[in-house]
């Protein structure tokens, strides 16, 4: 993804996000370069500018949590930034093994399939939809596939539609794989997801050097299907336990709103072929009363 190493990429790019201003420093004429300098950072964090410069160089890749809060308060990080510097330096012996693991569980898809009324999906770390029940697919059915949240975002030309709120949602992928890409910088699947629409989408690829992390919480959402119109939606995001590098997505919709209309048609849609393929199934006989 990049020749520089994940610590000093992240330092650079949130160092030049940064304007003089921003931390109470005063700004003289024109500055050769965006944001702060390495040795304004420094200043701000009390280490040296020799020892800043090779922390983003990655020539330094042991600093103390005192350095590492430092820098964070200089570079204006908030909890979840400040962390993901934190999960930066780890070493690779103590980073989770089988991270990338995509077999979701036998009882959390019954779970999911059970719940009729509400789409549910799970995730992977580089925003792979690893499964769905028939509501959420239901949902996602103008898509070409329901394979990749960024890329149905990104590439499918469905995305800009269905996602009414397109630069949020845009936004909110990439800063989520760049979370995850945090607790596993050697990802392959992260590193193919991001070379391929980062080659494909100009606008990702952009996104994706600002380096912004957020995961998945709790939001409302404003989507447009092609055949029940305008929803807006309620979601979660929750932890798989066994499975941490998975995320169960469950949207939900008001009580007798017309995005819960909209959801009961779907989802009859969605059951519909479901039940004439079990009637044209019958053996001949069956069919015919005898």
């Amino acid at each position: 993804m990049s020749n520089g190493t994940p610590l000093g990429e992240f330092l650079r790019a949130r160092r030049e996000a940064l304007k003089p201003h921003d931390v109470g420093l005063p700004e003289h004429g024109r500055r050769r370069v965006p944001g702060l300098r390495r040795e304004e950072v420094a200043l701000l964090a009390g280490v040296s500018s020799d020892y800043y410069i090779r922390l983003e160089q990655g020539r330094e890749c042991s600093p103390s949590p005192q350095v590492l809060e430092a820098v964070a308060q200089a570079l204006k990080l908030n909890a979840e930034a400040t962390d993901h510097l934190n999960r930066l330096c780890l070493a690779t012996s103590q980073r989770p093994r089988d991270y990338g693991h995509g077999e979701v569980s036998s009882q959390l898809l019954q779970l999911m399939d059970g719940w009729e009324h509400t789409p549910a999906f799970v995730l992977g770390p580089a925003l792979d939809v690893l499964a769905g029940n028939s509501l959420a697919t239901a949902l996602h059915g103008g898509f070409e596939q329901f394979d990749n949240l960024a890329r149905m975002v990104f590439v499918d030309p469905a995305g800009r539609e269905f996602y009414q709120e397109w630069e949020r949602a845009a936004h909110s992928c990439v800063a989520e794989i760049r979370a995850a890409y945090g607790f596993d910088p050697d990802s392959a699947r992260i590193a193919e997801v991001v070379e391929e629409l980062s080659a494909e989408s100009e606008e990702f690829a952009d996104l994706w050097q600002l380096h912004e992390v957020k995961s998945k919480s709790q939001e409302g959402k404003h989507l447009r299907h092609p055949e029940v119109g305008d929803l807006h939606i309620a979601f979660a995001a929750f932890t798989v336990n066994g499975a941490p590098h998975q995320q169960l997505v469950v949207y939900q919709a008001e009580p007798a709103s017309p995005t819960a209309a909209a959801f009961e048609a779907l989802r009859a849609r969605a059951t519909a072929p479901k039940q004439a393929q079990s009637v044209t199934s019958l053996p001949a006989a069956m069919a015919n009363g005898s």
